[in-house]
């Protein structure tokens, strides 16, 4: 006899704090993908799981409906020079200045591996990968699995969209989320990121889970659950899953927006860039190499040259011409000093000064300013006297200016000696599932 199941029921479950089985979970996320269960009763669940919560056997499940609702790539025959390779990715929860990315992909290519990085765009005060790398002319992030696997293949490194086929249920129930108050629901955010990552056909995942007020889960608390929640569903996939946790109560690096973070990000391929930046990447490096065996110093691989030949192949490979001059903005307002003293950035607010400067958007699909963004000169914990340049607003459109250097005021705090509390990217702990 076939079992009856809908929607209202499931809901009223959920409500009353009971576990959904596999046949519950798998008929709804199916329904709402494909238009049967209408969004009123989607925005129900959604609400009742931000409260009640899924236990870890219900959060694997709803993740893999996701999964199951596209095609799931499979990269275990991938070659390079004829030889099989493993594939590994790295996914940042997002954060203020975190291109980290940009670095990182292009640098584990320098080994034997392949490095299928499926990348977003920004929204709200924290950046998007191919926003930032869109800066450079000509590159281009839509590609379809025919050429993400050529170039794969051919140099180890390939940063692009997801394909519309990849967790098609990810982006109808994120659109939900996004209006009905749910995105930060541990359970739904920890399956949205996992089911891109699980479809695309890595067989090793680094997380970066970032806290502090530059994360959309400030609390430390929140981060290291979700650090754990998708370490528990990646390895539940198969596939081999550790997470960072790291600080981002002030912004990583110096830059923040599109255009002056890529500058950044060739800063350090060339074997300088700003130390915070570094030690980040090189340890979520160490972590992704660990993962498929291998233990090497990243470090030697960004003074050498090799990461930067690398990354230089990648975009070229994806239409950029990686010695075009980056864009840059038609207005800058410096920002000073008020007082002698200690150096202080609140994350939030410097990533909301570069947004409104033109760097982020409000909402999905409006165009950014490449140019736009914030340029930091004293970051957190550096000596400054009062009048001294601290930062530097850039902006296409003089009418962003003002908003922008407002906002960016208010990040600022100037203490008294010893007051700072240390760099962006520190790894507060570590999980792994292997």
């Amino acid at each position: 006899m076939t079992r009856s199941i809908d929607a209202v029921r499931i809901i009223e479950a959920k409500r009353d704090g009971n576990e959904l089985d596999d046949d519950e979970i798998d008929w709804i996320v199916d329904g709402y993908t494909r238009g049967v269960v209408p969004p009123e009763q989607m925005s129900a669940l959604a609400m009742a799981v931000y409260f009640r919560g899924m236990t870890d056997r219900e959060i694997a499940r709803w993740t893999a409906a996701m999964v199951d609702s596209g095609t799931r790539l499979d990269l275990s025959d991938l070659t390079r020079a004829g030889r099989r390779v493993p594939t590994v990715d790295k996914h940042s929860t997002g954060g203020v200045g975190d291109s980290v990315t940009l670095v990182l992909t292009p640098l584990l290519a320098t080994w034997e591996l392949a490095v299928p990085q499926l990348s977003g765009r920004g929204l709200g005060h924290t950046g998007g990968t191919l926003d930032k790398l869109e800066a450079i002319p000509g590159w281009r992030a839509d590609l379809d699995a025919t050429a993400r696997r050529r170039i794969l293949e051919e140099t180890g490194a390939v940063i692009c969209a997801a394909g519309a086929d990849l967790a098609p249920a990810d982006r109808a129930l994120y659109a939900l989320r996004d209006v009905t108050g749910t995105v930060p629901s541990i359970p739904m955010l920890a399956a949205s990121i996992m089911s891109k990552k699980i479809a695309e056909g890595t067989g090793a995942l680094v997380l970066d889970v970032k806290c502090g007020s530059g994360a959309f889960r400030p609390d430390r608390a929140d981060a290291d659950e979700l650090a754990r929640v998708m370490v528990a569903i990646g390895t539940a996939a198969g596939v081999r899953t550790s997470a960072l946790v790291t600080a981002n109560h002030t912004p990583l690096g110096r830059a923040v927006g599109n255009a002056l973070e890529v500058a950044e990000c060739v800063e350090i391929l060339d074997g300088g860039g700003p130390p915070d930046m570094v030690d980040l990447t090189c340890a979520l490096a160490r972590e992704a190499l660990a993962a498929v065996g291998v233990d090497d110093d990243p470090r030697e691989r960004l003074r050498d040259g090799r990461a930067m030949d690398s990354f230089r192949a990648m975009i070229t490979a994806q239409g950029g011409d990686p010695d075009a001059a980056l864009p840059v903005a038609a207005h800058t307002e410096e920002l000073r000093a008020p007082d002698s003293g200690e150096v202080r950035w609140d994350a939030l607010g410097v990533g909301r000064a570069s947004w409104l400067a033109g760097a982020g958007r409000t909402r999905p699909g409006e165009t950014v300013d490449p140019a736009a963004g914030v340029l930091l000169h004293r970051v957190e914990g550096d000596p400054v006297r009062a009048g001294e340049v601290v930062a530097t607003v850039h902006a296409g459109d003089a009418g962003r200016v003002p908003a922008a250097l407002t906002e960016l005021a208010s990040a600022l705090e100037i203490g008294a000696p010893g007051t700072a509390r240390g760099p962006a990217g520190v790894v507060l702990d570590r999980r792994r599932g292997w």
